[in-house]
């Protein structure tokens, strides 16, 4: 295997961090090179290559496509991309994205080194699309993909390869339906079949039932199954689907009880299914409220605005209502605007989040103050607060990965 010098530089950098143990070997291999001036290493076991490669990050990996024939094919199969992917998930930390409501500009953030003062763990990223006033809104986020809507358009992305791809429209659509209807998405990874999907419940404002259709990346088609008989209410900012234990989540407003409830869809049985909050959460405060992980379970947090706090409640057990439990108050009288969206909890316990204020129930979200990344301790204690954004934004965690996407078309760019 012949390489050029730049690369022969990196991969001997890369085996020095990842294997400290092959530093001297590396080190004679340089001697021994110099003094015999040949351009060529020598020969590694193809084990000890995925291993290596295995570590390392999506950018990294994506440069390296080019130093030789057996590392294209290597890092392009989708096997090594999803080992690669299943270590990065418990080796590496998620990033966020973010999308200016004003600018459009789309930024990926490294919230640990940013928080800590490192703006170059900040980088814009490059995602066209047609001109327009409204910028994409951020509906999903999974294995490193991201679902983006702009009505009537769904997108699906991925931010670490540039690759994206435009959903065909949907057949159950009517033209009435695009004046009149709420739609709310939610995208997944279905295991069993390897399969993506994308789901809309829509609600029309004038009936009292909920439609369900799911696009499916294997079988390149949209499918329509049994949704409620009754409508699911959700104002804008809830409108973005949680993934969840192999379902996708949605906070909302049962319009026949005026009760708010978290509805559910089983990316496997294809099913909705329908979840009580906890006894206790007051649902005037569900207003400013929202779903996300907190350690390893399902968890609900709201606003509670007369004690200018922020309550976080888990469900213990899934889908058991009873064992909801209230685990944390976090004071927000330290924050600008005195809001706070908790978004991710890392492994030692602390919770990442970002101060939040709506208006008039709008997918704006943001304040005079613009955005701000916000840590707190695993006892509730406020860390620290760094402003990331001079304008209101949305933001999604997300991981990155080389997956692609299955079935006709396989990652063909719009």
């Amino acid at each position: 295997m012949t390489l050029s010098p730049i690369f022969k530089t990196r991969l001997i950098t890369t085996l020095i961090v990842i294997f400290p143990f092959c530093k001297i070997r590396v080190y004679k291999m340089v001697e021994s090179t110099q003094e015999k001036k040949q351009k060529t290493l020598p020969y590694l076991p193809h084990e000890l290559i995925i291993q290596i490669l295995m570590r390392l990050p999506v950018k990294s990996l994506i440069h390296f496509k080019c130093v030789c024939k057996l590392w294209f094919s290597l890092i392009s199969d989708p096997h090594f991309a999803n080992s690669h992917f299943q270590l990065t998930t418990t080796t590496h930390t998620p990033r966020i994205m973010c999308i200016s409501s004003l600018s459009h500009e789309i930024r990926s953030i490294g919230f640990e080194a940013f928080l800590n003062d490192d703006d170059t763990a900040s980088v814009n990223l490059n995602f066209s699309l047609p001109e327009s006033y409204f910028p994409a809104e951020i509906r999903g986020s999974c294995r490193g993909f991201i679902l983006l809507y702009r009505d009537p358009n769904i997108y699906i992305w991925n931010p670490s390869t540039g690759f994206k791809k435009q959903i065909p429209g949907s057949p159950f659509r009517s033209k009435l339906a695009k004046l009149c209807s709420i739609h709310i998405h939610g995208f997944g990874y279905d295991q069993v079949r390897d399969d993506y999907l994308v789901v809309v419940l829509s609600y029309h404002i004038t009936v009292v039932s909920t439609r369900l259709k799911f696009f499916s990346f294997r079988d390149n088609t949209w499918k329509e199954t049994e949704g409620a008989p009754f409508a699911y209410c959700v104002i804008p900012s809830r409108r973005k689907g949680f993934l969840f234990n192999g379902a996708i989540h949605w906070l909302a407003l049962r319009r026949d009880l005026r009760w708010n409830v978290i509805v559910s869809f089983d990316l496997m049985e294809r099913k909705l299914f329908e979840m009580p909050l906890p006894n206790n959460v007051h649902h005037s405060a569900l207003v400013h409220s929202g779903l996300w992980v907190f350690g390893e379970y399902l968890s609900v947090w709201a606003k509670d605005n007369a004690n200018d706090t922020v309550e976080i409640w888990v469900m213990k057990e899934y889908k058991v209502h009873s064992s909801w439990i209230k685990s944390l108050v976090l004071s927000v009288e330290a924050i600008p605007d005195h809001y706070f969206q908790p978004i991710y909890s890392t492994k030692n316990g602390d919770i990442i989040g970002r101060n939040m204020h709506s208006t008039n129930m709008s997918d704006v979200i943001g304040s005079n103050h613009g955005t701000r990344l916000v840590k707190y301790n695993y006892q509730g204690q406020l860390l620290r607060h760094h402003a990331f954004c001079n304008s209101p934004s949305e933001v999604v965690m997300y991981t990155e990965s080389l997956l692609s996407l299955p079935g006709p078309g396989d990652n063909k760019q719009i």
